[in-house]
Parts: C-alpha cells; structure tokens; sequence
C-alpha cells in the first residue's frame, strides 16, 4: 500500500528546521521560476540566532522577507490555533507579500496536505486554516492578538508614513504578549524614527552585552557582501575615493573584499548614486549614515561628510553670531556661528520648548560667547496675543538677548531651501555641539503624498524642522553670504546688556 504524503512529510521533514532547508515549501525565485525554498546563510543564520524579539538591519534582496512569512506560514499550518500577521509599509506591498508568499507557497503545497489544512477563508489579505490558525496582512493591524508578527520596511514606514508607525508602535506591537514573536526587518532611513530608535537600543543591549528579556529585540545586520550574487567579473577602474572605501573596511573593520566583489560594488554604486550605502551598507553605522530618502540636503551633506567639513571644531576668541527658528508650541532652536574667512562655521547648537525669553538669554549667557549680532526669522515682529501686544523680539531685547537682524519673509519655502543648499558649500560644523543641527539637516524632507505614491513639492513639519530652520535663517539673512538671496533685514541697534 502506497504511502500518504503525511507519513512521508513527517518522515522526511519532521521539524520546522527541516522543511525550511530541505524544500517541503516552493517559491518564485528572482528569476520567476517555481523551486524549492531551500535557505541561504543569511537566513540560516538568522533563524538559528533569533532571541524571538528581533530586529533586522539589512541590504536589500537577501530573503528576510520570504524566510520571516514562510517561517511564519509554517507555525500556522504546524502549531493549532496560531495567529500571526505581516505589516507593509503600503498596502499594495503587503497584498503582494501575501499573494507571492504566504499564499503562493500554501498553494503549492500538495492537495493531500491541504485537504487535511485546508483554508477556510481565503481572501487577497488573510488565510484562515482549519485547525483554528490564522494569517493576515495589512499596514497597522491593531485588532486582536497575535502570536508572530513580521513588520516589513519599517524604516520606509517611519520615514514616509508617521502616523501608520504610530499606529505600529501603539497598536501592533501590542497584541503580541511576552514570550511571542516580533521580527522587524528593513533598511535604514537616517537617524530619525521608531525604527532607528529600536535599532539604537538593541544594538546599544549588544554592546553592553546585557542579558535580554523577552520584550528586549536582539540586533541582527546582513551586509551586501556576504550574498555570493554581489560579484562581477571584468576589470573595473577604481576612483581614489572607492580605494580609500575598500581600504577604510579593512583597516578599521577587518572586511576583505574580492575583486570581484569591488568590482561589483563600483558599478552598482555608479547606479545607485547616494543612495547606495543606504541600499547595500557595509556596516550599520554606514546604514544610517546614508542620505535619507526625500531629503532635501542629502546631496550637500554628503559633499560635507566627503570634505570632512562635519568635524570637530575649535571656539575661537572672536565674535558669534546666532541665527533661530522660533516655536510657539514647539520647539526654538538656535545654531551659534563663527566666520573664518570664506568659512562660516556652526560652533554650537541649541533647542527647546516651552520656554521663556528668561531662559535662552540665561542658555546664552552660560555659553560665554561674544555676541555680534542675532538673526531671527520675519515672525519674530509678530505681536504676541496678550495684554502688552508686544513682539517677540520686544520680549527678547527685555530679556538682554539683542542686537537683532530680521530677515524678512521670503516669497516661497523653495527659495530658502535653495539658499541653504547654496550656502552649505562654505559652512563646516561640529560633529559633536551640533550632533542634533547634523541630524535635522540629514532628515529635513519632503512630506510623501500616499495616495499618488510620490514625493510632494512641499516640506514635511516635524520634528527636524526647526533645527534645519536656524540653518536658514542665517543662509538667507547674513550678509557675508554671497550665495543666500538677498531678503532685506530690519536691524535693532541696541547691543547686548
């Protein structure tokens, strides 16, 4: 009597391991053709280190994505009563997460073993199996609860779509009790967002070498170069910069590439331009370095990192200037100034909310600077909406904060973005007083129009803003600036109290 495909699928493939390396589970490859799911190192390695609570910082195309939903698919259909669920950072990524994937790969199993699991709900977004298990995708999933849950991209979700990462972080991450599973992979978008934040803590837990708990994610990084598809063969010319690249790996990290594989690196950063240490990391402190997508000063800060003008830079005895981004119910930043020459540089940097005039003339006066002059932005002449209908900059100038330079309005948001991208090619700035100025200006972006899927021609206002704001503040209004456009300036003459 022939044996049923069960007696063999528990013969042949008796654990989860199993079947995830020796085929019982088929899927397109990047070629489009169905074959067996068999894993490569990057996944193997991954499943045989994973804490449970997981966080994956990753180059692209090296199969978390497949490996995460098969693993998952594989727990529904072995593991009674199991729900787990996919996140996308867009809809239409996560239907096709589900149709390529989860769906494809259930589907391809033989009609024995899916008479015996069968899916009693089938629709474009969830699979509901007979023995009571379940899996569902969607961009925030906040209902129910969930025993595996995967979040895709969560990086590009953070960046692009604040509010469903809210939702995230809020929702989703809370249906899964301790002692579940969350896997969270993506690539890296600046050092801004949930993502970056959980990435940070796992990674800082890593060093440390502190125990984790069951709510503590461990870090995982897949870098390009451990994929066997990343070569090229042929001669390839290598700039001076690339040799100095491939150097600083090995020298500073111990990374040895092959001809081959810098040969393919050249070539692909020639296509993937800024963007390619994001994309295809070396390191993940490169990851986050890399220029965030939709970033309106990524090529000037790239240019900036490549001179070494983000550096560490001495105070001189010589005058500051100041210029400032002020909050009414957010925050005031200032960005404190020395010019050197053709060199204006950003020596200092402060931010805060909430607070008093009182309070940033006593932040200046610990500082110690010799004050020149303060460049305050057009609304700085606003009336406030109290009893004494005062100026802000009255208020200041009470407060011992003056002279004052109020550079008037400019006619668009584009118009002072260009005056900063201009005036960066003079500016050097602190790496370290200014760790918070660099991070504003690396993620000062566009807001993203999810319905039309593209970048819009307007400023996202969030938390970088006004950091990057005192930027162009003194881009637009100092006039030692042959680049800023020339908006005029109302200028106090009382000097510093």
């Amino acid at each position: 009597m022939a044996r049923s495909f069960i007696d063999l699928c528990a013969e042949r493939w008796p654990d989860k391991l199993s079947r995830l390396r020796g085929g019982f589970y088929r899927i397109k490859d990047k070629e489009g053709q169905v074959v067996p799911f068999v894993m490569n190192e990057d996944q193997e390695e991954f499943i045989a280190d994973r804490h449970g609570m997981d966080i994956i910082l990753k180059a692209r195309q090296k199969g978390f994505t497949t490996v995460i939903q098969l693993d998952m698919l594989d727990d529904c259909l072995f593991t009674p009563n199991t729900s787990a669920g996919v996140i996308a950072h867009n809809l239409t990524d996560a239907e096709a997460f589900f149709a390529d994937k989860i769906k494809f790969a259930y589907d391809q199993l033989p009609d024995e073993f899916r008479r015996v699991i069968s899916a009693t709900n089938d629709t474009v977004r969830s699979l509901k199996f007979s023995n009571g298990s379940s899996i569902r995708v969607g961009t925030s999933l906040r209902s129910g609860t969930l025993q595996r849950l995967h979040v895709s991209e969560y990086g590009k979700l953070c960046a692009k779509y604040p509010e469903k990462a809210r939702e995230v972080k809020s929702g989703a991450f809370n249906t899964v009790q301790a002692g579940q599973s969350i896997t969270v992979e993506s690539t890296a978008e600046g050092h801004a967002g949930h993502f970056f934040d959980l990435t940070k803590a796992a990674r800082d837990r890593e060093k440390l070498g502190a125990p984790l708990t069951a709510l503590d994610f461990k870090f995982h990084f897949a870098p390009w170069f451990t994929s066997p598809e990343y070569v090229l063969d042929g001669d390839v010319g290598e700039t001076t910069e690339m040799k100095e690249y491939f150097a600083k790996l090995e020298a500073e990290h111990g990374i040895v590439l092959t001809r081959q594989q810098r040969a393919w690196y050249v070539k692909k950063g020639e296509q993937q331009g800024e963007d390619m240490k994001r994309e295809f990391p070396s390191t993940a402190d490169e990851a986050f370095e890399a220029s965030v997508e939709g970033a309106y000063l990524s090529k000037q800060m790239s240019k900036m990192r490549a001179e070494k003008r983000i550096c560490r830079l001495p105070i001189l005895e010589m005058p500051v200037d100041t210029s400032w981004d002020l909050g009414v119910n957010d925050s005031t930043s200032i960005t404190f100034w020395q010019t050197v020459g053709m060199e204006r540089r950003a020596i200092d940097y402060y931010e805060n909310s909430g607070e008093g005039w009182g309070h940033y003339a006593k932040v200046l006066a610990e500082k110690g600077y010799i004050y020149r002059r303060h460049y305050g932005p057009h609304d700085i002449d606003h009336r406030m909406m109290d009893m004494t209908a005062s100026t802000r900059r009255e208020r200041a100038e009470e407060a011992g904060i003056k002279p004052w330079d109020v550079v008037s309005r400019i006619p668009d948001e584009l118009t002072g973005i260009d005056a900063s991208r201009g005036f960066l090619a003079q500016v050097y700035i602190d790496e370290e007083r200014c760790a918070r100025l660099i991070e504003c200006c690396d993620n000062f972006r566009k807001e993203w129009d999810e319905k039309l899927g593209v970048w819009k021609d307007k400023a996202r206002h969030d938390e970088f803003s006004h950091g990057y704001k005192s930027l162009e503040t003194y881009a637009v209004g100092n006039p030692t600036s042959p680049v800023a456009p020339r908006a005029p300036l109302r200028r106090s003459t009382a000097w510093v109290v």
